[in-house]
């Protein structure tokens, strides 16, 4: 069975969900930013950019076996975002989904927090690697590694 498959617009708010937990329990320690964590970033906000934007959804997919456990978002060759629900980590489906854009868009880099050693060893067991570029995460000292494979 399939079980990826282009997002829909009913997806937003499962969607919006799954990046507004997820980003707070994996960048919070990082950033330690509660005002953006807990005030700027809310589930409303992030489902109203894609339902103002829906084309977006076209280059994103979900994991969806009963219910959407995880989206990847691939523009080009790069992968933009990639978060599965905090409740179905390590359970294959971030791979599941890394690997479909692999094979499906040729996908050759993203970039992953330094400071995020879990996404960091993921992306590696992936074959992606940190070949010496490196930017800063837009306003702030936390830098960006660009992981190619």
């Amino acid at each position: 069975m399939m079980d990826i498959r282009r997002a829909k617009q009913e997806d937003i708010s499962r969607i919006a969900e799954i990046l507004v937990f997820t980003k707070r329990i994996n960048f919070r320690p990082i950033f330690q930013d509660d005002k953006y964590s807990f005030g700027e970033m809310q589930v409303l906000s992030v489902a109203q950019e894609y339902i103002d934007n829906p084309g977006i959804l076209d280059s994103i997919w979900v994991y969806d076996d009963e219910f959407v456990k995880g989206m990847i978002h691939v523009e080009d060759k790069e992968v933009k975002k990639l978060y599965v629900d905090c409740f179905f980590e390590s359970k294959g489906i971030g791979g599941k989904l890394l690997e479909f854009a692999i094979k499906s868009f040729d996908v050759r880099y993203l970039w992953a927090l330094e400071k995020n050693e879990r996404a960091l060893a993921f992306y590696e067991r992936h074959g992606f690697h940190y070949e010496g570029v490196w930017q800063y995460e837009e306003g702030t000292t936390e830098r960006l590694l660009k992981m190619e494979r």
